[in-house]
């Protein structure tokens, strides 16, 4: 079943950047969390407007860095940001069912996963991380260009993408953004 698609990528975009900057002078969160909205979205279902891609890193909360409330986001988080098939699989379902047209890939700086593929060789599970966000950054030493490079790899992996593809035909738009974990700003577009 395919969803009826009722906010542009554009429309996304700008709700997004309208919620960063509410967020950079909030004290307290701002997206509706209320028992009504939670009734409201078990009856009838999420509405979410934007895919938000993005890192485990507990700094980084996309509902409050958006003023987003419950049903606005569908959040997928993997440390370092990085896709696989299971994080495809969830932009999909998204994108077909629940008739999102944007995507956000989210990343942010001072990333643990990427300093640790600069300057670890970890071992386990964590090396398929790091593995994944060393074939974007290559030998870049520094922070914030790698961060940038990592976003920008896990981008064009979902635009690659053979089903996502054919969702950009109706609309789909896949973009990145760095969150600035100092001062709360959301770099779009980088």
């Amino acid at each position: 079943m395919k969803a009826a698609y009722t906010v542009s990528a554009d429309e996304a975009i700008e709700r997004l950047k309208q919620g960063n900057e509410k967020y950079l002078i909030a004290e307290k969160g701002t997206g509706d969390i209320s028992p009504a909205k939670r009734l409201y979205t078990c009856e009838h279902g999420q509405r979410p407007y934007a895919v938000i891609v993005t890192c485990s890193d507990a700094r980084v909360i996309p509902e409050s860095i958006f003023s987003a409330g419950i049903g606005d986001l569908f959040v997928i988080r993997v440390a370092g940001n990085v896709m696989d098939d299971h994080q495809l699989g969830s932009i999909e379902y998204a994108a077909e069912h629940l008739g999102i047209r944007l995507v956000v890939v989210l990343g942010h700086d001072h990333c643990g996963a990427v300093d640790a593929a600069i300057a670890h060789d970890p071992e386990g599970y964590i090396k398929f991380i790091t593995d994944e966000i060393k074939l974007a950054i290559g030998d870049e030493q520094d922070d914030y260009k790698a961060c940038c490079m990592n976003v920008k790899r896990s981008v064009s992996v979902i635009e690659s993408s053979f089903e996502i593809h054919r969702e950009e035909e109706h609309g789909l738009k896949v973009i990145g953004a760095l969150y600035r974990l100092a001062d709360g700003r959301v770099e779009f577009d980088i």
